[in-house]
């Protein structure tokens, strides 16, 4: 007798009847809780002379069924059909929609295996998804952070190129997983929230889950607890894109990797994408499995690198212009120079100098910065140096370290020696001679001119005010 699937016998009936009794002795031999975990999705494809067909959803819980129940299913198989000699289990994306009414098939056995017979197999882009499906527990994705509002800059162009091409062609040949690493708050969630914005948009038919690592395992504990960790493990197989935040946080949690080990596999083997974000990449990863750390390097790694000055003052450029609210340049400037730290605190010093602003109705300027960021640039108190006031000004005048050392006499070079010279007699207790030795072995009244002639042009050049009141603050805080 040959039963395939989409080619119903003429006793389906009979045939529904007895898989529900080898379900039911199976299901009181292993007991209601591991029966639910493991073996409730299990289908009758068909039988074939010798060989019963067993189909399930995904290929883990194939091998898991096979290799720890295979046994006892082939024996009870033979009790039920004595022809039986062995067992053919296959991977079926329909197997999880028809074993969901498992618990309905005692009263309607015939319904359910003449559906489960007579529908063809469906792909799984087209199976419908188990009606348990919920997606509550997924976290909810910012609609701020998209393409459109990521800066890209040298340290982020390659990762940020890496997540458009996975937005626009997921699961694309050597991009499947795509891992993101690197500091706290460089951009690596919101590259990831802008590749699901992006999927949803194009496909909004597709499914895309985006969780932390965190919240992946407290879900796979809770399943454990409750007894329906097939249910979780569906859910997870049934998406298209997975995306997993923060994966350094299952450093350590065994069955939690393993979990995820297997939940990745299922998907890239089904031609699923999973993008993974960490602070480290996977070879500097201490503390996770070989081959998960193997399997996380197989695709594309996309490193997001320290914010440079640049980027960070376009970054403040961006905000400054979404926010709708005009912050002065220089204010920017003394922002991207002191806060270098990762961009989410540049974000949140920009956030509350406009917020003050527009509380006390008061116009952004210098003086503002320090009163209201004063925990945030508060530093460890430290000494000045000259080394320090000669890198500084020669970064923000863009000339060369050796030329606060050189002859030159061109404006371009003269102006700012001159801006730390007299910036080196106000923060510092060098004498004058000590002062014009650090610039090129020059006289002390050399010193005494610079001093002189930049507390004049301050009076009457404001730009030139600025840029030493700046370049002070930068220094002081």
């Amino acid at each position: 007798m040959t039963t395939e699937t989409g080619n119903l016998p003429p006793d389906a009936g009979k045939l529904a009847a007895q898989w529900a009794s080898l379900r039911a002795r199976l299901r009181g031999e292993v007991g209601e809780v591991e029966y639910r975990n493991w073996l409730r999705q299990m289908v009758l494809a068909g039988i074939d002379g010798e060989v019963v067909k067993i189909a399930l959803p995904s290929r883990f819980l194939r091998d898991w069924v096979r290799d720890h129940y295979g046994d006892r299913l082939r024996v009870l198989s033979q009790a039920e059909w004595s022809q039986v000699k062995r067992l053919d289990f296959r991977v079926s994306a329909s197997a999880a929609v028809e074993a969901d009414s498992d618990d309905d098939a005692a009263s309607a056995p015939e319904r359910g295996l003449a559906e489960s017979l007579s529908q063809p197999p469906r792909s799984a882009s087209t199976a419908r998804l188990p009606e348990t499906r919920d997606t509550e527990w997924l976290a909810p994705l910012d609609k701020r952070l998209t393409f459109e509002t990521f800066v890209v800059g040298k340290p982020n162009e390659f990762a940020h190129a890496c997540a458009r091409r996975v937005a626009e062609r997921p699961a694309m040949a050597g991009f499947n997983p795509l891992f993101l690493y690197g500091g706290v708050g460089l951009g690596k969630t919101h590259l990831m929230h802008s590749i699901a914005w992006a999927i949803r948009g194009a496909h909004p038919e597709r499914p895309v889950a985006y969780m932390s690592a965190e919240k992946f395992m407290y879900r796979f504990i809770g399943a454990l607890r409750g007894g329906n960790t097939m249910e979780f493990k569906t859910q997870l197989r049934s998406v298209d894109v997975l995306m997993i935040d923060d994966l350094q946080f299952l450093i350590g949690k065994d069955n939690t990797q393993e979990e995820f080990f297997h939940t990745f596999n299922a998907l890239v083997d089904a031609g699923k994408q999973i993008v993974v974000s960490a602070d480290k990449s996977p070879n500097d990863l201490s503390g996770i499995e070989d081959r998960l750390r193997t399997r996380l390097g197989g695709g594309i790694v996309a490193d997001l690198h320290a914010t440079t000055y640049e980027l960070r003052l376009s970054i403040l450029q961006a905000k400054a212009a979404q926010a709708g609210v005009e912050v002065p340049l220089k204010v920017q400037e003394l922002l991207a120079h002191k806060i270098a730290s990762n961009v989410r605190d540049l974000e949140g010093a920009l956030n509350r100098l406009v917020a003050h602003s527009k509380l006390f109705g008061r116009p952004l300027t210098l003086e503002t910065v320090p009163e209201v960021l004063n925990d945030l640039l508060r530093t460890h108190e430290r000494r000045i140096t000259i080394d320090d006031i000669q890198r500084k000004v020669a970064e923000h005048y863009s000339i060369r370290m050796t030329d606060m050392f050189s002859a030159r006499r061109a404006r371009a070079v003269a102006r700012p020696r001159q801006v730390a010279m007299f910036l080196a007699k106000q923060l510092t207790s060098r004498s004058l001679p000590e002062i014009g030795r650090r610039f090129g072995n020059r006289d002390h009244t050399t010193v005494m001119h610079a001093v002189s002639r930049i507390t004049e042009l301050m009076v009457e050049d404001r730009v030139l005010a600025e840029d030493v009141t700046l370049l002070r603050k930068m220094l002081e805080t």
